[in-house]
């Protein structure tokens, strides 16, 4: 048999069975899916939706504050009195 035409009925090949793998794949998480709907758990906490954690806004790894915030956090609060009148 001739190279290039050995050559693209490999590559077909290929890319069929790449194709039915993702169909399989797909298959087996619409299964899961259903499953889990069907059960009605949505995790171990009964949250449907994924948690993502917090991205900080600085490189530091800090978050960005507002305004008021750093105002309260550099003036001292009150002391509570240790005798106070109830």
């Amino acid at each position: 048999m001739h190279p290039e035409i050995l050559r693209e009925l490999t590559a077909q090949r290929g890319r069929e069975m790449r194709a039915q793998a993702q169909q399989a794949t797909l298959a087996r998480a619409a299964s899961r899916v259903r499953r889990v709907l069907r059960r009605g758990t949505g995790g171990p906490d009964g949250a449907d939706e994924p948690v993502i954690p917090a991205i900080p806004d600085y490189v530091d790894g800090s978050f960005r504050t507002s305004p008021a915030a750093e105002d309260a956090a550099s003036q001292p609060g009150r002391v509570p009195a240790d005798r106070h009148a109830a």
